[in-house]
């Protein structure tokens, strides 16, 4: 089995499938009860024209739409219907999970990973057992994990006569089935927060077809111990569709994934991004197999901390430190990356590991620079979100959150209050790296934003009953919109759906021109 590096933004975009995939019964926007505000609120106004046609041409009701849209930097909104009730925002939720980070943690905070041992190594090898402590780093994708092996290599070792032992304390949250969302449990977007994230429990194929051959190579981006996957598979004739089923893939066992057909000559080189089928071990296994493709020696085994053993961390050795915050958040929306949108809020609720605080007394020799924190919680990174609340113009009614990624049948805002955390972050002095992480509109995942192509920055959100797009509008005199547009209804994404939402973007950016 041959192994292909990738880099981390290259596995992103395959990761950001959930937005456009997932099948996923909800009921209509119009049966969650209403908030307190859409009493005072003044009547809706009549929407334009263009809108108007838009949703009669895709066979939508008025009342599937909630917009708000109005200048970036106060007053009044020039177009808010059904803007005060609660709706699904889908991905669109990433916006406030960003905004809580960059007010919060700061652009440069990074997450921490620690490596302990049972006692300093000698001439080459580790006597005892060597820890790592995950503190929820999002972005140890496989050239990273090969990065902080090689830290330890670097230092001297070449063999490691007790364990790999992986501790994931650092997280308090309870396990969930990665099938329970929508029974997809090998679609990357389905995988769960973890304090040692590796790769995102994920596997990247590649099928590269070999010129004058009937065969493709298999290759894959980060190799796992004690599993092996096809080498090649045959090339097949007929058209490149539905190229994945042509394969006939079976991933059932976690020791083997084979391939009983074949690739369709006329598809080229295919990636295919699969998270693993047995995820518990997928840290473990890509662990093991890296050192060893390093020639290092083991005697024991990698394995995960056991009951009561987790936080038991021996003496610091090295700190591993993850980029700063504002570059781990250009791929979670510019790809819309659910994982990472997760493990953001969990670093809210109680980052893992933190920098000692400037002042405090020196550190001993081989003493860590970090010092461990209370475990990082879903409730506390929520109550850090709702915190912000009254800051940013919204209440409590007006936002119901679960995990920070849209990834949710539960999660709610009002499109008011998403139109005010966008405001409020047009104030902050970390605006930049909010507007710099949205795609630019007619690319990535705002690519069908024809009408505001070049000229607004947007995040998108999709699910089987949500389609939506909310971000700031550009003028050509330097003026700036916030625009929140989100279609909740059975048949959001029936024909002609994303033309309504391009219909309130160029409606918007209309008024954005218009003389003051």
């Amino acid at each position: 089995m041959r192994s292909l590096r990738r880099p981390f933004r290259s596995l992103l975009p395959a990761l950001s499938a959930a937005l456009f995939l997932m099948a996923w019964p909800t009921g209509d926007a119009r049966s969650q009860p209403a908030s307190p505000l859409a009493s005072a609120n003044p009547a809706t106004p009549r929407l334009p024209p263009a809108v108007q046609a838009a949703l009669a041409q895709a066979g939508l009701p008025a009342e599937a739409l909630h917009v708000w849209i109005g200048p970036a930097d106060g007053g009044e909104p020039w177009l808010a219907h059904r803007a005060a009730q609660p709706v699904n925002p889908a991905s669109l939720m990433k916006l406030l999970t960003s905004a809580a980070a960059l007010e919060t943690l700061g652009r440069s905070h990074q997450w921490q990973t620690q490596v302990f041992v049972d006692a300093p190594p000698r001439e080459g090898v580790l006597a005892g057992s060597l820890r790592i402590r995950g503190g929820g780093d999002p972005s140890l994708v496989a050239e990273r994990l090969w990065l902080l092996l090689d830290q330890i290599r670097q230092r001297g070792v070449r063999e490691i006569r007790g364990d790999i032992v992986l501790d994931r304390s650092a997280y308090a949250i309870p396990e969930v089935d990665p099938a329970a969302f929508d029974n997809e449990p090998l679609k990357p977007y389905n995988v769960r927060p973890d304090a040692l994230l590796v790769n995102f429990k994920s596997v990247t194929l590649t099928f590269r077809p070999q010129a004058g051959q009937s065969f493709a190579d298999v290759t894959v981006d980060l190799p796992l111990a004690g599993w092996r996957v096809s080498e090649r598979v045959p090339l097949l004739d007929g058209p490149c569709e539905d190229w994945r089923a042509r394969l006939q893939p079976d991933f059932r066992s976690p020791a083997s994934w084979t391939f009983a057909g074949g690739l369709p000559r006329s598809c080229g080189e295919r990636s295919w991004s699969i998270a693993y089928n047995e995820p518990a071990s997928h840290a473990a296994r890509a662990i093991e197999a890296q050192w060893r493709a390093f020639g290092g020696m083991l005697g024991g085994t990698v394995r995960n901390a056991g009951p009561g053993t987790a936080g038991a961390t021996g003496q610091p050795w090295f700190t591993f430190s993850s980029p700063p915050l504002a570059d781990v958040l250009r791929p979670m929306n510019l790809f819309s990356n659910n994982t990472i949108a997760q493990q953001m809020l969990l670093a809210l609720g109680g980052p893992a590991n933190l920098p000692t605080a400037p002042g405090s007394r020196p550190m001993n020799a081989g003493e860590s620079n970090v010092v461990a924190a209370a475990p990082a919680s879903w409730e506390a990174g929520r109550a850090v979100v709702t915190g912000l609340l009254p800051r940013v113009g919204c209440i409590a009614d007006e936002l119901r959150l679960e995990n920070g990624s849209g990834l949710s049948r539960d999660e709610r805002i009002t499109p008011r209050c998403l139109a005010q955390w966008l405001r409020w972050s047009w104030r902050q002095p970390w605006m930049p790296d909010l507007l710099s992480s949205l795609p630019l509109a007619g690319e990535a995942t705002a690519r069908r934003a024809y009408s505001v192509a070049g000229r607004a920055h947007l995040k998108t959100g999709s699910l089987a009953d949500v389609a939506g797009l909310a971000g700031y509008i550009d003028g050509l005199d330097g003026r700036r919109a916030v625009v929140v547009v989100i279609l909740n209804h059975p048949q959001a994404h029936r024909d002609g759906s994303r033309a309504v939402l391009d219909a309130v973007l160029g409606w918007g950016a209309e008024r954005l021109a218009a003389p003051r």
